[in-house]
């Protein structure tokens, strides 16, 4: 099985190029920019891929790669940075451009003999960039361009190298999955003989080596992604596993029981319950900072599990349900990328931890998770539930969580979901949630003055997570739900509705 090496100079989209190249069959793996041309040689890859990144090609200590990566005979496709990179080591030239190009662009297809075969004159194309490439190196013949950047597809047919100044790898770009078959299969001539069925069978044997004859604890958070986790280790370790299933307190309206029922009746895990929420809150008493806040729940969730650890006796792994856009937006991995956020089971753990961590998902994206799920034996109903951010409802609690913005976020988070099921609208959105506001409005309520808290209610579409638009919701479908807001949850006399797509904005609030 060939597989693809796709170095990493920064973007956040890295991981989703190498996910848009396993849908298509082809198992793919990032390297670090700086990976020798040795290493690369010996990993026997059939291709290479240079990922986007937010530097300058020009700029005074821009990551660059080893040159020699250049004369390994392999095909290589430069995505936005990468173009520029190559066109800049190969001898072309790149120049900031007069005009920065951000968002949607038409692509003009000059020549479909290769790269571009099947893509339409005009697709749209996704453009994220400042610079711009003025001049194709020695070989290379332009074959697409759009209004603002004319060199934007360039190819050397002959020494296999190939660029594009957009990202075909995200959503926006209509046809980007057919310039990436293109370079996959009619360049580099790999085979599709990747899927999630061999990503398992790797995962239980490369978990089998790693924990050998130790215990693993599990945190279940009550989210697809830990009950994977678990899924998965216990196939490779069977009872040696044990979850521990914590109330923070943070969980949604009657939560803990419900899910605890499930754990045990309907997948047979080993699970231990814990009521630590009064614990986490007084943990959180005074603290509005988002990034504390990961961090001390974050720490509070592992001196919980080392505590149950030490009644198991000798426990030396911690398994977490993290997957890539965790990784991605709290710290740079393997490239010069950008901090985000700290998630706290990435960057809110605490130093001197004394587990091992087994994360078998710290590479996979929320909706091959779920694949991944259906075929562990989950049932469809829970895999397809929207996502829960680990801090819970303390991240959707802006500013100091206490009891009394908890029970309140908690009616109202209630209600938003009762009227996204009853409008048909749960599967077709990514998340739908209420953020409480740590600021109040004056209002009329039964003619006296009111002066209460303020929710914001977030429905928002997407396929992975890494981008995001709002659901233009009808205003009928608006009304209800603040009507029902303001009336049935004291302290709340104002709601209103985020219309914030990612980028610029996250997901979540905090």
């Amino acid at each position: 099985m060939l597989k693809t090496l796709i170095l990493d100079f920064g973007s956040q989209y890295t991981q989703l190029i190498a996910r848009k190249v396993r849908e298509l069959g082809v198992y793919s793996e990032i390297v670090p920019f700086s990976a020798s041309a040795s290493r690369i040689k010996k990993e026997e890859p059939g291709a290479l891929i240079l990922s986007g990144g937010p530097q300058s090609v020009t700029a005074r200590g821009a990551p660059l790669p080893d040159p020699n990566i250049f004369g390994l005979g392999l095909p290589v496709l430069g995505i936005c940075y990468g173009l520029q990179l190559m066109g800049r080591m190969l001898r072309g030239r790149v120049a900031p451009s007069p005009k920065r190009e951000y968002g949607f662009a038409r692509l003009g297809v000059l020549d479909r003999g290769s790269l571009l075969r099947g893509v339409r004159a005009g697709s749209p194309v996704w453009m994220s960039h400042g610079d711009k490439l003025e001049e194709a190196p020695p070989g290379f013949q332009v074959t697409g361009g759009t209004e603002n950047a004319r060199l934007a597809v360039i190819e050397d047919r002959g020494r296999r190298f190939f660029g594009v100044q957009f990202h075909p790898e995200v959503i926006h770009t209509r046809d980007g999955m057919k310039i990436l078959s293109n370079f996959l299969f009619r360049i580099a001539g790999l085979k599709a003989d990747w899927s999630l069925g061999s990503f398992i069978e790797r995962q239980v044997e490369d978990i089998r080596r790693r924990v050998g004859k130790e215990r693993v604890v599990c945190g279940l958070s009550g989210g697809v992604d830990s009950l994977v986790t678990a899924l998965l280790i216990h196939r490779a370790v069977g009872d040696r596993l044990t979850c521990v299933f914590v109330d923070n307190g943070l969980l949604r309206k009657d939560e803990f029981g419900r899910l605890m029922d499930r754990f045990r009746r309907k997948l047979r895990l080993k699970i231990v319950g814990v009521d630590a929420s009064d614990r986490f809150l007084r943990a959180l008493r005074g603290v509005a900072s988002p990034e504390r806040k990961r961090k001390i729940i974050g720490r509070v969730f592992i001196d919980i599990f080392e505590r149950e650890a030490r009644r198991l006796g000798r426990v030396r792994f911690l398994a977490q349900g993290t997957i890539y856009p965790d990784v991605i937006e709290s710290r740079p991995v393997r490239g010069p990328s950008s901090t985000i956020k700290s998630h706290h089971n990435v960057g809110g753990l605490p130093r001197g931890l004394r587990f091992e961590l087994v994360e078998p998902l710290r590479e996979l994206f929320k909706d091959e998770v779920r694949s991944l799920g259906l075929r562990l034996g989950v049932d469809r109903e829970f895999i397809l539930q929207h996502p829960f951010p680990g801090p819970g409802l303390a991240v959707r609690t802006l500013g100091e969580v206490t009891r009394e913005s908890l029970e309140i976020l908690r009616e109202a988070d209630d209600i938003v979901l009762q009227e996204v099921r009853r409008a048909g609208l749960y599967r077709r959105l990514w998340q739908a949630f209420a953020v409480l506001l740590p600021v109040r409005s004056v209002g009329v309520m039964g003619d006296q003055r009111t002066y209460q808290r303020v929710v914001v209610v977030r429905l928002v579409r997407s396929t992975d997570g890494m981008t995001a638009d709002w659901h233009p919701a009808s205003p009928a479908f608006l009304a209800r739900l603040s009507t029902r807001i303001v009336n049935e949850v004291a302290g709340v006399n104002r709601v209103v509705y985020d219309i914030t797509t990612k980028p610029p904005g996250t997901i979540e609030w905090e």
